[in-house]
């Protein structure tokens, strides 16, 4: 277990291959991702919280770097070699090192990069860097039981439909959702692993 290398205060958290670069989401970072509220207002359909203006945008960016800072989580930018600009966010949360598991969300991406293979790259390099660096047993994923292309995507790197939260959490229009829960465990990750491979040497190709 490595677990000190979460919010280590002298080492930051990089993870890279060729397509995509994530680092640590700090303060500055706001000037790359707030013009995404106005241009592409779709990403924020299934937000728990409103995020219609850059105002509620910086409030809710705040809140990430905030988390970081209380050690309840782990954001981080996510920079697009294809596209050379920063293109989204993701981070782990619900960090439990006691009992080796993590949530990872809390993730959108502009949507030039859909289908363009970059969340697998995002994807694997979260995913083993957690079962294969910190040596987490479970990584849980939810999500808006609406949002049936999230859903979509999360099935096909491998996830396991859990159930559902019924009636789980308030949204921004002011009703509540249903959330979905999926994971995949530690064991899994091998296969998962192989899989993702292949699907991420197939996409690169087709580029």
């Amino acid at each position: 277990m490595h677990h000190k290398l979460f919010f280590n205060t002298t080492t930051d958290i990089i993870l890279e291959d060729e397509r995509v670069l994530l680092r640590p989401l700090v303060q500055a970072d706001s000037v790359y991702l707030s013009a995404y509220v106005n241009e592409e207002p779709a990403l924020w359909k299934y937000a728990l919280t409103p995020i219609t203006t850059e105002e509620e945008f910086e409030q809710y960016f705040d809140n990430a770097v905030e988390a970081r800072g209380l050690q309840t989580a782990y954001p981080f930018i996510v920079f697009d070699k294809l596209q050379n600009k920063f293109v989204g966010s993701t981070r782990f949360y619900d960090i439990q090192l006691n009992h080796c598991t993590t949530q990872l969300g809390y993730t959108w991406y502009s949507e030039k990069t859909w289908g363009t293979g970059l969340n697998e790259h995002c994807k694997f390099l979260l995913l083993n860097f957690a079962f294969e660096t910190i040596g987490f047993e479970r990584v849980e994923f939810r999500a808006d039981n609406r949002n049936k292309r999230s859903i979509a995507a999360m099935q096909k790197i491998g996830c396991t439909v859990e159930g559902i939260l019924r009636n789980h959490l308030p949204t921004s229009d002011g009703t509540r959702r249903d959330s979905i829960v999926l994971s995949i465990l530690k064991e899994e990750w091998p296969t998962i692993k192989a899989g993702f491979l292949a699907r991420i040497k197939k996409l690169d190709q087709n580029k």
